[in-house]
């Protein structure tokens, strides 16, 4: 019988496993490191792309910052101006209350026999003070003022006699009046009163 050493082919044969199983773990090795290198290029691309959109971000919001204060400014001046305005307005209809006052007192005063010394006018009401001849003509004048469609009640608060230049007596009087109410004014004690 014949026989074939087979052993070292075997020799052999494990070499060459052995030998692949290297190539194959340093070639896993080699591109596990090429994949990492590359995953890691990757992620650094991304950090810079994701830093520099941060800068432009903080670049704008520093931008947008300034306007944004701009606009509160603007926003505070237009507020400050609309307050100035509505105080404006309101003072335009107190003047021409007042005118509308004025003018009618001019009618309303004796000519000749009297004088006013003192107008003070508030929301609701009107304190005159004045200089007249006689009682008479006091009564003439508050009669005057009640028959008016500026007052709604005059009362005379004081009449006195007081002594002038040169020993002249007159009466000095003050009187309170209330004013009328307009018909918005009416309106909106209705609905006050309703409530």
């Amino acid at each position: 019988m014949i026989r074939i050493n087979l052993l070292p082919f075997r020799v052999a044969r494990k070499k060459e496993n052995i030998r692949r199983q290297i190539s194959v773990f340093l070639l896993l090795i080699v591109l596990t490191a090429v994949a990492l290198i590359w995953y890691t290029q990757v992620v650094n691309k991304k950090i810079v792309i994701i830093k520099e959109k941060t800068e432009q971000a903080s670049h704008q919001i520093v931008k947008y910052k300034k306007r944004a204060d701009q606009v509160a400014r603007i926003q505070k001046n237009l507020k400050i101006l609309k307050e100035k305005l509505e105080i404006v307005s309101s003072l335009e209809k107190q003047r021409e209350k007042q005118l509308i006052l004025f003018d009618g007192m001019t009618d309303l005063v004796v000519p000749g026999r009297m004088w006013l010394e003192n107008f003070k006018t508030d929301e609701n009401s009107v304190t005159i003070k004045g200089i007249a001849f006689d009682n008479p003509t006091i009564a003439d004048f508050m009669e005057r003022l009640e028959k008016s469609s500026i007052f709604d009640k005059v009362d005379l608060k004081t009449a006195k006699m007081k002594k002038f230049k040169d020993g002249v007596m007159l009466k000095s009087f003050e009187l309170l009046c209330r004013k009328e109410k307009s018909g918005e004014e009416k309106k909106e004690d209705l609905k006050q009163d309703k409530k």
